[in-house]
């Protein structure tokens, strides 16, 4: 199956309220792969930091060197929360929203995640054309970027869906988040995936 034969109204029907959440480390492609997919489907993207950005008026940057990680982190979940009670939207989640136990039942209550994966090369080459990673403000950012993708990969597998992000056309990415998420949300309402008529 690919994505042109999924019904894309249907699957916005079936979606209901929630939120598509895109999470993953910084540089996999939530962003840009995002706008792309609510595009397909209609709905409005959203970007957490952006909106983090707004609420603080201060960049991701400035937040951490003022008041540090844990004060981000504590924002982004209030944020997070509040977002996900305005879907339906495409919600592209900062690399570690998802490490928060309370932000994961945010998602699965008000959504569906989708884990764009993506390996160590492909993420250090697309994190290096952006200086402004603040994780990535060390000597070492290929170690800091390791211990991350260990650490944290764990946890993005629980998310209701995964997706490799690989260097391909964008629109391909989209067409398989498209195909997982009809395989997900039509499960069971005749064993079939309503064909388009286009």
């Amino acid at each position: 199956m690919t994505a042109k034969t999924v019904d894309l109204g249907r699957l916005v029907e079936v979606l209901g309220s929630r939120s598509i959440v895109l999470v993953g480390i910084m540089g996999c492609g939530k962003s840009t792969v995002g706008k792309r997919l609510a595009h397909r489907l209609g709905l409005e993207f959203v970007d957490a930091d952006s909106e983090i950005e707004r609420a603080a008026n201060m960049t991701v940057s400035e937040i951490f060197a003022e008041h540090g990680e844990r004060y981000f982190r504590s924002g982004e979940e209030r944020v997070i929360a509040r977002l996900l009670r305005e879907g339906p939207q495409v919600l592209a989640t900062g690399g570690g929203a998802f490490m928060s136990a309370a932000t994961r039942e945010e998602i699965a209550e008000h959504g569906v995640s989708i884990w764009l994966k993506v390996d160590f090369d492909t993420v250090m080459a697309r994190v290096r054309r952006r200086a402004t990673r603040p994780l990535l403000q060390n000597p070492d950012p290929e170690g800091t970027m390791r211990n991350l993708l260990s650490e944290r990969e764990p946890v993005y597998a629980r998310a209701s869906l995964t997706v490799t992000s690989r260097d391909v056309p964008h629109e391909a990415v989209v067409n398989q988040i498209i195909d997982a998420l009809a395989d997900h949300l039509f499960q069971g309402e005749d064993g079939n995936v309503p064909q388009s008529s286009t």
